[in-house]
């Protein structure tokens, strides 16, 4: 008998607008200006959201915003916004603007503790929408953080695809709040371009809609699988597709975190699986100047950019959410971009990896046993 094929709960949607933001310095000034000329609802659900000069900026937006008439629902993750200060959630709260947690932390809840909602979403009257990597803090912004800010990439979307993201925000707002979510804009939303796009998710296991769809994806590839991820420590059927790709002639990179991250343990984690890859034929690129905080997956004409990275602890724990291109100007974009971060990206060869130092051979043997076994024990704890 021949295996069902699974659907996706958004179909594939023409007329879209996309719109590539790299850097704080882009998207942060497009996301406040549309925040400032929204006029019926603004919807933010984010992981980070920490007290700073960028939360400040968007906070007073926020409040200006409700003030003005318009209804305000922010969903924050109970975790990622531990460092929001009580001080700058009365005064969202004061204003009118409704604010819920995602899964607060309670220690009786122990590992459901780790179910954590990584979406990175806002959309503004229904009509335009901000997805990616970023996060409401200062480390985000050059002017704040500098020459070390996190390097990171944003879509901003109109058009049918929309919808999609309000939908998938009012999922998760009634289950978290107490206020029905924002409606959205009556009747079918007008095409405003000629893009292709479609909204995939994961809601945690099994319902991880971005893993099959990449594997989909790097399975079918014919010429190119680039993988841009700040946290590689990828399942098994991810790296089996990468190797696979490469034997077959394809040109399959992977552009990583360099030195700076925020997670060196994870970092080390991921990186014993080097050997096997570089082995295969994928190239591997680490980034230099800063902290790599961008998600992205290119396979020939399609790309796959949000807040999914390409590692199994996101695509199995944590709500997250991508928004799919089909579009030869926009992977145009796209190459581009990556192509000029693998410039500033250290390679590191096959023969250059196999002479590592013994420290660094130790903490990927230890940090990779500490990831097997939380893998394990989470799965054996939740029922999963």
């Amino acid at each position: 008998m021949a295996r069902r094929k699974k659907s996706y709960r958004f179909p594939w949607r023409e007329g879209n607008g996309f719109r590539l933001l790299d850097d704080g310095g882009r998207f942060f000034p497009a996301m406040l200006d549309a925040i400032e000329h929204a006029r019926h609802t603004t919807v933010l659900e984010m992981y980070l959201f920490q007290s700073g000069s960028v939360a400040t900026r968007f906070i007073g937006a926020l409040v200006r915003a409700a003030h003005r008439g318009v209804q305000v629902q922010v969903l924050l993750d109970g975790f990622g916004s531990r460092k929001l200060s009580r001080r700058d959630q009365q005064q969202l709260s004061t204003a009118g603007v409704q604010l819920a947690f995602y899964n607060p932390l309670q220690w009786r809840k122990l590992y459901r503790n780790l179910l954590r909602d990584h979406r990175k979403l806002l959309v503004v009257d229904g009509t335009k929408a901000f997805v990616g990597g970023v996060g409401i803090t200062d480390m985000f912004d050059p002017h704040t953080a500098g020459p070390r800010h996190w390097h990171d990439t944003v879509v901003e979307i109109t058009g049918p695809c929309v919808p999609d993201w309000l939908a998938l925000f009012a999922d998760n707002w009634r289950r978290w709040a107490r206020t029905p979510p924002v409606e959205a804009p009556p009747g079918e939303p007008a095409a405003v371009g000629t893009r292709r796009g479609r909204v995939t998710f994961t809601t945690g296991w099994p319902y991880t809609e971005i893993r099959r769809s990449y594997l989909n994806r790097m399975r079918s590839a014919r010429e190119r699988i680039w993988l841009v991820t700040a946290y590689f420590v990828p399942a098994r059927k991810l790296r089996r597709a990468l190797r696979r790709a490469a034997e077959a002639g394809l040109d399959v990179r992977l552009l990583l975190p360099g030195p700076h991250t925020d997670h060196p343990a994870v970092r080390h984690a991921g990186r014993r699986f080097y050997t096997r890859l570089l082995s295969h034929g994928v190239r591997i690129f680490e980034y230099q100047p800063s902290f790599l905080h961008s998600k992205a997956l290119l396979c020939d004409r399609w790309v796959s950019i949000g807040s999914s990275n390409g590692d199994r602890w996101n695509l199995r724990w944590n709500l997250e959410g991508n928004q799919e291109v089909a579009d030869r100007e926009f992977t145009d974009q796209v190459q581009a971009m990556i192509e000029a971060d693998f410039i500033q990206s250290r390679e590191i060869t096959y023969s250059e990896w196999r002479l590592r130092p013994w420290y660094l051979r130790f903490a990927e043997r230890f940090w990779g046993g500490v990831d097997r076994w939380l893998e394990k024990r989470p799965r054996q704890r939740l029922g999963n």
